[in-house]
């Protein structure tokens, strides 16, 4: 049993990737993360300065209403003082139980944060891309705000300015042609995240096949990548602010995301619900 301040990797990892995920907040020292520079996917790490009374009384204005996770090292003083001092603030807040030791023992999924080289004063990364999204550009925020930033910036524009707003802006250009964050050979963008952040789960390769093949014309690498592509041109029409269709984007992901963890084996059949012989 986990005390009752604290959660288990298992449960954690249980709510990565969904809207129900906590604010994972990375405490250990900056000598290890500099040792390691893999967090646990989603965390923020805080610096040393902003670990005082006073700077957690300030991020605690700044926290929205989601619960708090604290993760050190192992899950001892340090995690555990900070989720207590949160509380104190009146934050819903847990340490990781057994810290990024135990997470990483687990398999739990992490990514590499020295990837992150675009970011604003407020420690958010910021993403540009080309305008009117259909499926890769709508997946690729998914992506990073389920298991990278939570606070990612996604800025869409003219095809023809994305590079001159992302030299302007500092953001990552994504998913146009020449630059790091785009498709590779047969792969498209979604893919290059996965594999260019070290993000390493079942369900996520899996999601990538559906986007890859409804973004690149092959429908036939997964029997719902016609159904993503449906739902994703529907959405663009459905929308004319990029960012709304963003918005309705991240919970059609959601969807899809959660059918390839948890039931891609389940099939519904009508007749199963009713009396025998009805």
């Amino acid at each position: 049993m986990p005390a009752p301040d604290a959660i288990t990797c298992d449960k954690l990892a249980k709510l990565i990737g969904t809207p129900k995920a906590p604010i994972i907040l990375d405490v250990r020292r900056e000598a290890l993360r500099s040792q390691d520079p893999r967090l646990i996917t989603t965390a923020r790490p805080l610096p040393e300065d902003a670990l005082t009374p006073a700077a957690l009384a300030r991020l605690a204005v700044e926290l929205p209403g989601q619960p708090v996770v604290v993760a050190c090292a192992e899950g001892h003083g340090r995690s555990q003082g900070v989720a207590a001092w949160l509380r104190h603030e009146g934050l819903r807040a847990e340490y990781l139980e057994g810290g990024q030791a135990a997470w990483l023992a687990g398999g739990h999924p992490v990514f590499d944060a020295s990837k992150l080289t675009r970011k604003d004063a407020q420690d958010r990364s910021l993403w540009v891309t080309r305008s009117r999204p259909k499926i890769d550009r709508i997946a690729c925020p998914w992506l990073i705000r389920r298991f990278i930033d939570p606070r990612a910036v996604f800025l869409y524009v003219a095809p023809s300015e994305v590079a001159s707003v992302a030299e302007a802006m500092g953001a990552a250009p994504y998913d146009i042609e020449g630059v790091f964050w785009s498709h590779r050979g047969d792969q498209c963008s979604f893919d290059t995240m996965i594999r260019e952040f070290g993000l390493n789960l079942p369900a996520l390769d899996r999601l990538a096949t559906i986007v890859r093949g409804a973004d690149t014309a092959r429908p036939d690498l997964a029997p719902e990548c016609a159904g993503l592509l449906a739902a994703s041109l529907g959405l663009s029409r459905t929308y004319s602010d990029d960012l709304e269709q963003l918005e309705a984007g991240m919970s059609l992901y959601d969807a899809f995301y959660r059918w390839s963890r948890d039931a891609t084996a389940e099939v519904h059949d009508w007749q199963s619900h009713g009396k025998a012989g009805a």
